[in-house]
């Protein structure tokens, strides 16, 4: 009977093991697929990636962003746009300003030449040397040797009928004498206003580098200070985004600009400016040209034509030649083709600071006969200034 009661006892006990078991078993096993399953899952992932497992879905919120939905789900808070806004129109400085500013920059760069005359001039009487060193100094201010001569000449007969031997007086003959060298009288305004109602028509000229399409644009400027309407042509066709850059000027101050197709003909921009200006009824239009050696015929013909096409719209009242002041004594070679081709009117003398020599405006004006009418100092929107002769020779001497 022990026997049976033992071998009843194990049973239960292995029994009620066996169950405990496969408890255990079935707990640590739930919530998994089927082998079958199993299989087909990582079948898909390794064979066919690109179609994944569905997960989480990424909606770019971090857990601390609370957004409000809208009732299709999709966050109800307005999404805007920034649009590219317009450059802000500025305001030129008035063109009277200007001078003075750059009269004392023109004074730094350029008070060699005065100090150099004035130390010899003002030493007593002077010796055949000491005119001889007062002409080499005037031809490496590049005035030229017919106005150089003329200058001396003068200097030495009222020196020597004043027996001036005090800096001061010779100085204020210096002045006198230069400032008549330079032309008070010539005439130095902007022909910028047509005849009946027509808008002035100011074409600009000149060589490569010279900065005719910045002179354009400080131009304009010049003239919205002075509180006239003004339409820009962009007829330098060939340079790369020359158009571009006088758009970006005209912009600043306000001011349209007509344009045609990269390579395409002057001609046809400089006469479509002109024409839309009639219609507008705008006071000025200012046509900028390509750069052109003036050595090359072939462009020089077209420069011709773009005046006379131009002016089957309205007559052009100024031709601005633009030169470069450090070029010196090369700029009048320049300065003589241009104005056999299309009759300049006026020059703008740019990068007059710096290593340029001061003279290049009296020789400029007597190689073409026309006056110097702005002068560009520094790389300021606003450094063109309409050029004076007291105010120029005074910053020689100050």
């Amino acid at each position: 009977m022990t026997t049976e009661l033992l071998i009843i006892l194990l049973i239960a006990v292995v029994v009620v093991a066996g169950a405990g078991i496969g408890l255990l078993v079935s707990r640590k096993n739930r919530g998994l697929p089927s082998p079958r399953d199993l299989d087909q899952i990582t079948e898909r992932t390794i064979d066919h990636p690109e179609e994944p497992e569905p997960g989480p879905v990424d909606d770019g919120l971090l857990e601390d962003d609370f957004v409000e939905l809208d009732e299709t789900g999709a966050p109800a808070t307005e999404t805007t746009v920034d649009e590219p806004t317009a450059p802000a129109v500025e305001a030129p400085e008035p063109p009277q300003g200007r001078m003075m500013r750059l009269r004392a920059r023109l004074a730094r760069s350029q008070s060699s030449l005065g100090k150099g005359l004035l130390s010899l001039l003002g030493g007593g009487k002077l010796s055949d040397d000491d005119w001889e060193e007062i002409e080499d100094t005037l031809l490496a201010a590049d005035v030229g040797v017919g106005p150089t001569t003329e200058l001396v000449e003068n200097l030495r007969a009222r020196l020597s009928t004043e027996g001036v031997s005090d800096t001061d007086r010779a100085r204020t003959i210096l002045r006198e004498e230069l400032i008549g060298l330079v032309g008070p009288s010539l005439d130095r305004t902007l022909h910028s206003t047509g005849d009946d109602g027509a808008p002035g028509v100011v074409l600009v000229v000149g060589v490569n580098g010279t900065g005719k399409t910045t002179t354009v644009g400080r131009l304009a400027r010049v003239l919205v200070a002075e509180e006239k309407t003004v339409l820009l042509g962009a007829a330098d066709t060939f340079r790369a985004a020359a158009a571009d850059q006088l758009e970006t000027w005209g912009e600043r101050v306000g001011v349209p600009t007509v344009r045609g197709p990269e390579g395409g003909d002057p001609a046809s921009v400089g006469f479509d400016a002109v024409k839309r200006g009639i219609t507008e009824g705008t006071d000025v239009v200012l046509v900028d040209t390509a750069g052109r050696l003036h050595t090359k015929a072939g462009l020089m013909d077209e420069l011709g034509k773009v005046k006379r096409v131009v002016e089957k719209q309205a007559p052009v009242t100024e031709v601005l030649l633009v030169i470069d002041a450090t070029t010196g004594q090369n700029g009048l070679t320049q300065a003589r083709v241009f104005s056999e081709v299309v009759d300049v009117t006026g020059v703008v003398l740019t990068k007059l600071d710096g290593t340029a020599k001061g003279g290049i405006v009296v020789a400029v004006q007597r190689e073409l006969g026309v006056p110097v009418k702005f002068v560009g100092l520094g790389e300021g929107a606003d450094d063109l200034a309409p050029f004076d002769a007291e105010e120029f020779v005074d910053a020689l001497l100050a």
